[in-house]
């Protein structure tokens, strides 16, 4: 057992997407669930939990699908609500070196 296997995470696979697509809005499925350990096929329900809870919209792009966050919605946990993606955002992903 590998010490990240069977046990708990501080973050969901819900935030682990979110976070992936914040990175890059063009990722393909297949991509954010190699980059979240996950299949595809949850990262297919996550993308779609996520889209119906408002958190994304997806915009099809010929073959391709172009995500798009909005981070002004609130987090979903009553200890939470008064918090936004924003925040979680800026938290968890490193700052851009561009200026």
């Amino acid at each position: 057992m590998t010490e990240h296997s069977g046990g708990w995470s501080f973050l969901t696979s819900h935030a682990r997407v979110l976070l992936a697509i914040a990175r890059e809005g063009d990722l393909r499925l297949q991509a954010i669930a190699a980059t979240c350990h996950i299949t595809e096929r949850t990262t297919q329900g996550i993308v779609t939990d996520l889209e119906q809870a408002g958190y994304l919209s997806r915009e099809r792009n010929g073959r391709r699908t172009h995500y798009t966050l909005h981070p002004d919605r609130t987090l979903r946990h009553p200890t939470e609500a008064h918090l936004s993606v924003r925040g979680l955002l800026e938290l968890l992903t490193p700052p851009s070196s561009e200026h």
